[in-house]
This record gives C-alpha cells, sequence and structure tokens, in this order.
C-alpha cells in the first residue's frame, strides 16, 4: 500500500543529482527528503543544514512550480484532465519547465535529462490548449508538458513557434486588455533602452494574446527575487528594497539597483498593479551557478488600468467622489 501512495524520486538540476525524494501520489506533495547529494545545487533560498534539507521550505518551492489555483478557468480545465489539483500535475511532466532546469527523476529509471527536457524536446500542445479554454485535439491527453509549471493567473501556454520556446498568453475580462499592455510595456522600454522580453501580439478566433520567446536557454534560469530573499534573514529596521539589494550582493549578482529603478521607473509610467517577487528576479548559469545578472523586464500587462471603467480612470475622478461626498 505504501508504495503505490508514495513514489521515489531524486531531485535533479539538469545531469546533477541534488536529493532524494519521496512525493505523496494524491497530494503531489513531498513527503520525505532523504539523502542531499550536492547541497551546492539545492534550489536558491531553501538551507541546508547539516546535510539535510528542510522539508517545509523544500516542498513550498516544489509547490510554487504548479499552476495556481487562481489561474482563470483552471477548475475547468481540471476536471478535463480528471485531477483534483494542479499539484497532481507536477510529476506528470517530471517538474520539467522553461524557467529553470530542475526536474525529477523516478528512482532507478535511468531517464536522463537530454531527452526529457523541454528545451531541446518538442511537447504536446494538449494541456496548453485546455488551459486556453480550447479543448484537447486528441483521444489521448498528453501530460508532459511545460504548460503544467506555468506560474501566474491569466490563460497562458508555451508553443514551439519557428523552433522557438514562446509563450503565449490571453487577457480577462470584457476588454482583454493585458496582451496590449504588455505589446506597448515593451514598445516603451524599447524607447528607454530598458532590457526587457520583446513582446508581440497575436489574434487567434478573435482573442488577443501576447507572445515572447524564452529568454531562458538550455543552459541558464531564471531565479525569482522571492527565492533570493530567502538566502538571508532580513532585520526589521531594513527595506524590502534594501534587503534584495543586499542580498543579491552577497551573491555577487551584478547591476541590481539600475536594474531595480529601472523597472520602477517603467511600473509607475504604465501604472502597473502586478509588480510582485515572483515576476522580476535574476539568470545564473545552471551549470557553473554563476550568476549572469538580472532579469530582463517581463510580465507587465496588468497595468494601464486594465480592469478599471474609463470613468474611473480621470485625474477628477477622485475629487469628484470626494465632492458628491461631502
Amino acid at each position: 500500500m505504501a508504495d503505490k501512495l508514495h513514489h521515489q524520486y531524486v531531485l535533479m538540476h539538469k545531469n546533477v543529482s541534488v536529493a532524494d525524494l519521496e512525493l505523496d501520489t494524491a497530494s503531489g506533495s513531498i513527503s520525505a527528503v532523504g539523502s542531499v547529494h550536492d547541497d551546492a545545487h539545492v534550489p536558491v533560498g531553501i538551507s541546508v543544514k547539516k546535510g539535510k534539507i528542510d522539508r517545509a521550505t523544500l516542498n513550498e518551492w516544489w509547490q510554487g512550480r504548479a499552476i495556481p489555483a487562481s489561474r482563470d478557468g483552471i477548475r475547468h480545465a481540471l476536471m478535463e484532465l480528471n485531477v483534483a489539483t494542479t499539484q497532481q500535475l507536477l510529476d506528470k511532466c517530471l517538474g520539467l519547465s522553461l524557467s529553470d532546469q530542475y526536474w525529477i527523476c523516478p528512482h532507478n529509471s535511468g531517464i536522463e535529462w537530454r531527452n526529457v527536457n523541454f528545451f531541446d524536446n518538442t511537447f504536446s500542445d494538449d494541456i496548453g490548449n485546455i488551459l486556453l479554454g480550447k479543448g484537447s485535439s486528441s483521444n489521448k491527453i498528453s501530460l508532459m508538458s511545460p504548460d503544467n509549471t506555468s506560474d501566474g493567473w491569466l490563460k497562458k501556454k508555451w508553443a514551439i513557434l519557428d523552433g522557438k520556446r514562446c509563450l503565449i498568453k490571453g487577457g480577462s475580462g470584457a476588454t482583454q486588455q493585458e496582451p496590449y499592455n504588455e505589446v506597448l510595456a515593451s514598445r516603451i522600454m524599447d524607447r528607454l533602452s530598458i532590457p526587457h522580453a520583446a513582446y508581440t501580439l497575436m489574434l487567434q478566433e478573435d482573442y488577443p494574446y501576447s507572445v515572447c520567446e524564452d529568454f531562458i536557454t538550455p543552459q541558464t534560469e531564471l531565479i525569482p527575487a522571492w527565492y533570493i530573499m530567502h538566502t538571508r534573514q532580513k532585520p526589521n529596521h531594513v527595506s524590502v528594497y534594501q534587503h534584495y539589494i543586499d542580498c543579491c550582493k552577497t551573491l555577487g549578482i551584478p547591476g541590481v539597483r539600475n536594474s531595480l529603478d529601472r523597472m520602477m521607473v517603467l511600473d509607475y509610467i504604465i501604472a502597473n498593479e502586478d509588480r510582485h517577487q515572483t515576476n522580476f528576479g535574476a539568470v545564473r548559469n545552471a551549470e557553473t551557478l554563476e550568476w549572469v545578472g538580472t532579469a530582463p523586464i517581463f510580465d507587465s500587462g496588468s497595468s494601464l488600468w486594465f480592469s478599471k471603467p474609463q470613468a474611473f480612470i480621470s485625474p477628477l475622478y477622485k475629487s469628484a467622489v470626494q465632492a458628491l461626498q461631502s
């Protein structure tokens, strides 16, 4: 009975064995952490003390790889896939992502990174199409997809376009404004010479989608600010802004202050309401563990009053409301 409820894996970082894991098949969570094989390759922000990984923090990292429960239309998608939670999709794709190089290898399976990673191997559109609300064209749905590990609340899917790994992301509400905002923010950053992921617009069945090429390569990976900030304790008297800079300085990540300041200027210009600690960060080489630098700016669609009626955008709106209340 125990063997059916728990499966043994090795947490891998490309070809490096990091630690032994046990997954609970019902919840998709890590039920036990065994031997640590290479603590230098343990995910950033996960502490290793006396040769042991804290299971709670590693499990938080693992569960964070899953599609968020807030994803638009996710309940219907899970029903079509016949799974209860998004966490249960993680092991179906071996935890593989197009944002980093971590994955889980079934114990004694002999599976190799070069044969399964999504940077070098093709993947099915089934999951992505279901997440976009289009359903699957196949009777037998393939769960081997990087869409199982995509973040964010908007509908999205990964696709291979002209040989390039690209993220296709939709909008929300009646206006579907976010894809247009991504393109406009991209144009603004072009003018301001701010490093960013370039977005273009795609229309399918009268719906707009933003498209951007993956800025992560088979050798690099994105480390979100959230995990970087967990590499050291934040003193109470230090601001979040300064704490992030201090953590990056300790890790040896170059150009952080200028990058942060440019990002905040952009977010002020476009009235971005959704900059958080998982949609900015740094890029490192997954093999040498050397930091390449800060990540280009991405995910700026929740801006330009995307969800507000036009009357609420007026600079006179606040004074008008105050006049009515007086």
